[in-house]
């Protein structure tokens, strides 16, 4: 007796059936209880802790600068370098 996988028996569904693709998380009911819980999360903190979170906030200003550093610019070591030509085309165009 020959075995053949069990989705072509038809006695399972394969898990990565291309049929049904997953949504985008941002539309998932995971995103929807991320949300939910978040903004109560942010709600309690505003209104039982707001003077650790007023006092937390100067130097939370000051982390975000490092974090878009990474974050827009992917990491470190990967700036873009323009050639000369785009460069001048730049600096026609402004004057």
């Amino acid at each position: 007796m020959e075995h053949k996988p069990l989705s072509q028996t038809g006695a399972m569904t394969d898990v990565n059936d291309e049929s049904h693709p997953h949504p985008p998380f941002w539309r998932s009911r995971y995103a929807a209880g991320f949300v939910v819980i978040g903004g109560v999360a942010v709600f309690l903190l505003l209104s039982q802790h707001r003077a650790h979170f007023l006092g937390a906030l100067p130097y939370m200003l000051l982390l975000t600068c490092p974090l878009m550093h990474l974050f827009m610019h992917h990491g470190h070591g990967k700036h873009k370098h323009y050639d000369a030509e785009v460069v001048s085309q730049f600096e026609i165009s402004a004057t």
